[in-house]
């Protein structure tokens, strides 16, 4: 006998794409007692609910979710990547204008790095975009300390293993030697915690400066420290492959049609002939 699959969504996922919070941020919120559902207080995600259901966040009835969005944002050194610090330095979200609706950043940068950061509305495509699974190549400009060679980098492009973890192979070119600094175009696909640092300090280089410039097919571009552009809902949909993305263009294969090897040879043609100096 064959069990019956739950209506609806988990609160949590429900909770993402409302806005609320990502879906690990929600399901502590649920287990602090912070949400209600029909009046009743739940204190675990398993739960499935639909459109029927009344939810509350905080005793504020949960908003209809938002189509998603997405921002580029250049983000600048000294922020941190979250809402708050224990140490009470700022944030990002200290310095993001006013205007913007709540959003959530898809992965971090550290203090001290800087360039581009995507954020969203939507707790679900946040998700999306951080699965390892993803595999989106993230580019970065790095300078360090030194004057490494090309041969420098090579247990990087190979994979290296430090304490333990194992990285995956780096993408790594060595673009120009500045004085006493060299400047790198690294790529990665997995985004670990100071991932770059901790590879470059393992090959005996330090970093001094890190710039992220793409993620993915988005791109840093022009934009300025500390600025926010929207990417258009068409874009991110095509670039993302979501529901209601224009579909990919068909073009149906030209039909080679076999010549008669037994049909006369075409003489020249008029224009062959207009072309004869005389």
């Amino acid at each position: 006998m064959t069990q019956e699959t739950p209506k609806g969504d988990r609160i949590a996922k429900v909770l993402a794409r409302a806005g609320v919070a990502s879906r690990r941020e929600a399901e502590r919120m649920i287990e602090a007692g912070r949400v209600t559902v029909n009046g009743r207080k739940i204190q675990s995600p398993a739960l499935n609910v639909t459109a029927e259901d009344k939810i509350t966040v905080d005793g504020k009835p949960l908003s209809e979710p938002e189509p998603e969005r997405l921002w580029l944002y250049h983000k600048p050194t000294g922020l941190v990547t979250s809402h708050k610090d224990e140490q009470g330095r700022k944030t990002i979200f200290d310095e993001l204008p006013e205007t913007l609706p709540r959003v959530m950043t898809v992965g971090r940068l550290d203090l001290n790095s800087e360039g581009l950061l995507l954020l969203t509305n939507d707790g679900g495509l946040k998700r999306q975009l951080e699965l390892p699974s993803t595999g989106w190549l993230r580019k970065y400009r790095v300078r360090v300390n030194g004057r490494p060679t090309d041969g420098t980098f090579d247990p990087l492009r190979k994979g290296i293993v430090i304490e333990g973890e194992k990285f995956q192979p780096m993408q790594v070119t060595l673009d120009r030697q500045q004085g006493a600094n060299a400047w790198l175009t690294v790529g990665i696909r997995e985004g670990r915690n100071r991932e770059i640092r901790r590879a470059m300090e393992a090959v005996g280089m330090g970093v001094n400066r890190l710039i992220r410039v793409s993620y993915g097919p988005f791109q840093l571009g022009n934009l300025k420290s500390g600025e926010v552009e929207e990417i258009r809902r068409r874009v991110m949909r095509d670039q993302l492959g979501l529901d209601g993305a224009t579909p990919p263009e068909t073009r149906r294969k030209p039909e080679r049609k076999r010549r008669n090897p037994n049909a006369p040879k075409p003489g020249p043609t008029s224009r062959a002939k207009s072309t004869k100096r005389k």
